[in-house]
């Protein structure tokens, strides 16, 4: 098995941090040593050469190395929706989101859409995701299988959604649940790949679903959950009139055991303090979705809440009201939404929610996330002087956090020149241009 060793300026968070601004382990020459799908080390050019003398060099000086991006909630079946004139969330998913997704119960269609969706993330450096299947169980193993063929960490799930939604996209309680379990035995922990149980929000979902559902959550306690919670007051007000024994909308699903470690709730715009304390207790995780939550005219994520109760917090593109794949792109709405509050969003902290501590929040960080010895060689290298304006604004001498910003503010996709995953290059700008 060959000993490769990539020489570029690297950077990562080595450890679980609340001041990623200092505790970064930054390396300006630096390597990466990979062998097989897995690391070997990573440091300082001159010691990992001297360690290593048998290795293929594959010198990318110039560039940045950096963990894959993590995105933490997207819709596998809106990618060719986004761009559409935007709505407010509830005349979205009627005008937009439910046509797209009845597309899906061609499993051919999936399949193909499957390879569309990889590829998007891939360009922009993402090498995992928590991703929202559609309702059907054939569009949901077709994204696993084009997972499993690129050996990606991938967390998704078959939405499950039993009222307020076409007939086409209905199931029941015992169809979600018996779809559900049969793709839990199938996908969960085969490879990288992770189930996520998925009720598509509190309204779609009779109680009888949720509490069904749940029960299928107690019997897999380390299976992952995603919904949506709090993202349009409209929806909260919903929420309230259909659920009125519950004390706020958190509860609905806390009522039915779906508030615990590895419940990622996209949106949380509009928590009381009570939901914010309970989301912190349970060890669940905020999704960030400052794009959509923009786009759809939604809310500001309350960054400063969120970071003084100690809930967990990672971003995400929340593709299709979301409008790009890029997490550098996502980064910097992030940072506009905070700058409006008054609570900037620092270059490195965004670096953060997108790498380490999002695989932290998702208990993964023993897998992906950082450049650990031991964990995957799932990496991204970034060209920090790709386009002429990105050559003005940068120096070749500039800092990690500079480029950060400076690519998410000014970049595109061309900034990603290379995305690895388990130790294979998935991805190549130069190779790949006309994709």
């Amino acid at each position: 098995m060959q000993t490769k060793l990539i020489r570029a300026s690297v950077a990562h968070f080595p450890a679980e941090t609340s001041m990623p601004d200092t505790d970064i382990a930054v390396f300006p020459d630096g390597a990466l040593v990979i062998r097989g799908e897995k690391i070997l080390a990573v440091g300082e050019y001159s010691a990992q050469t001297a360690a290593y003398p048998e290795a293929k060099q594959i010198n990318c000086q110039g560039k940045w190395l950096l963990p894959g991006f993590i995105d933490s909630h997207l819709h596998f079946p809106q990618t060719a929706i986004m761009g559409s004139y935007g709505e407010q969330l509830l005349t979205w998913l009627n005008t937009f989101t439910f046509p797209a997704e009845q597309r899906f119960a061609d499993e051919q269609h999936a399949s193909v859409m499957a390879q569309v969706f990889l590829g998007e993330l891939l360009k922009n450096g993402t090498t995992s995701a928590l991703v929202f299947s559609s309702v059907h169980k054939g569009a949901t193993n077709a994204l696993f299988s084009a997972a499993k063929a690129m050996n990606m960490t991938l967390v998704a799930g078959k939405v499950c959604m039993d009222r307020h939604c076409p007939d086409a996209l209905s199931d029941t309680a015992a169809s979600a649940v018996a779809d559900s379990h049969a793709l839990i035995e199938r996908w969960h922990d085969q490879g990288r790949l992770r189930y996520a149980i998925t009720p598509r929000f509190a309204p779609t979902s009779s109680d009888q679903q949720l509490a069904a559902l749940g029960e299928l959550a107690q019997a897999y306690p380390d299976v992952f959950i995603q919904t949506h919670l709090s993202e349009n007051q409209q929806e909260v007000a919903w929420v309230k009139s259909l659920f009125p024994d519950s004390r706020y909308y958190l509860d609905v699903y806390d009522s039915h055991n779906m508030v615990r470690p590895r419940a990622v709730f996209g949106h949380c715009l509009h928590l009381e303090a009570q939901e914010w304390q309970h989301l912190s207790r349970q060890g669940a995780t905020a999704a960030f979705c400052p794009s959509s939550n923009l786009f759809l005219g939604s809310g500001l994520f309350n960054m400063q809440a969120a970071a003084s109760h100690g809930v967990n917090v990672a971003l995400a593109t929340d593709i299709g009201a979301g409008t790009s794949f890029s997490m550098l792109s996502t980064y910097a709405d992030a940072y506009r939404t905070c700058q409006l509050q008054g609570t900037p969003l620092s270059p490195l902290q965004g670096l953060y929610m997108t790498t380490q501590g999002a695989a932290i929040a998702h208990q993964l960080d023993h897998e992906i996330g950082n450049l650990n010895p031991g964990t995957y060689a799932d990496f991204v290298l970034l060209e920090p002087r790709c386009t002429p304006l990105s050559k003005l604004r940068l120096t070749p001498t500039a800092d990690i956090s500079d480029v950060v910003f400076a690519l998410a503010m000014l970049g595109d996709e061309r900034a990603v020149a290379q995305t690895w995953i388990a130790g294979h290059c998935c991805y190549d700008r130069d190779r790949n241009s006309d994709s």
